[in-house]
């Protein structure tokens, strides 16, 4: 079974993501791995820390002459920020007046609870680690999962249907205009449909003139999986469980729809089963 695990914090010296369960054999692809990379950094209306960044996978292990060899892969990637940082966040104890406290906990985030939980003064430390900076080590780790999966056929690619109250409404995109969109060369929002792609560019204006944000909505696709993944003997075994689940675990991910999702609730159970 695949399993990865993270560490380090947004400000921190380094990210570093831990894979295990990977078969020996599997090609590794360097620029595969900084091109996804690459791709998380994109996007209209991005924040300023992504101009700061420029992430490369550096892989500590698990790989040799290219391929895997069945022992856990591990992947470093360097925080350009740290410069800027290391007098407030020292391993060692500091000096007090440089930590960059963080008094008032932010709405909607982990700040208070983490506070609270781990009986902090403030909530730096909670959102240093809870930053969304954290997906950088994800999409390192998941790129090395995308390789293995192409091994057997499979591919995985995703798209934004909405930002903020402007969506693709009920128009199905195929497979065929989402796919070429993970090749990309320049990415404005990742929507497949050029003229909704425009319309949300306008959206996202429209909020940065306020200064305020929008949040979103995206599909991920899986193609050509094979039946009988996950079972349905155990609860916490179940496929749509384990996908909701790491989907929900994303930071700023606060719904998921599986197939048709909400909209059943509105069908007859003639059309939804």
């Amino acid at each position: 079974m695949l399993r990865y695990f993270t560490a380090g914090e947004s400000h921190g010296e380094a990210l570093v993501a831990f894979l295990s369960g990977l078969p020996a054999g599997i090609r590794i692809e360097q620029a595969f791995l900084d091109h996804e990379l690459w791709r998380r950094q994109q996007g209209y209306g991005r924040g300023g820390r992504m101009k700061i960044e420029r992430d490369t996978a550096h892989i500590l292990s698990g790989v040799r002459q290219g391929k895997t060899i069945g022992s856990p892969v591990a992947i470093l990637l360097e925080n350009k920020d740290w410069n800027n940082w290391q007098e407030s966040l020292p391993v060692a104890e500091g000096d007090p007046a440089k930590h960059k406290r963080v008094g008032s906990p932010r709405p909607g985030h982990a700040d208070l609870a983490g506070a609270l939980k781990y009986n902090f003064p403030e909530a730096r430390y909670v959102l240093e680690r809870a930053s969304a900076r954290e997906s950088a080590a994800r999409v390192a780790v998941g790129a090395v999962a995308k390789l293995f999966l192409r091994e057997l056929g499979i591919e995985v690619a995703s798209h934004v249907t909405a930002i903020g109250g402007t969506s693709l409404g009920e128009k199905e995109i195929p497979w065929e205009q989402i796919r070429p969109l993970c090749d990309r060369e320049e990415i404005l929002l990742n929507c497949a449909d050029a003229e909704a792609e425009q319309r949300m560019k306008e959206e996202v204006d429209k909020v940065l003139k306020t200064g305020d944000s929008v949040g979103g909505v995206f599909e991920v696709v899986a193609h050509n999986v094979l039946p009988g993944l996950g079972t349905y003997a155990q609860w916490d075994e179940r496929l749509d469980a384990l996908l909701a689940g790491a989907l929900m675990s994303l930071q700023a991910v606060k719904a998921v729809e599986i197939g048709t999702g909400v909209s059943a609730a509105a069908s007859p159970g003639s059309l939804v089963h």
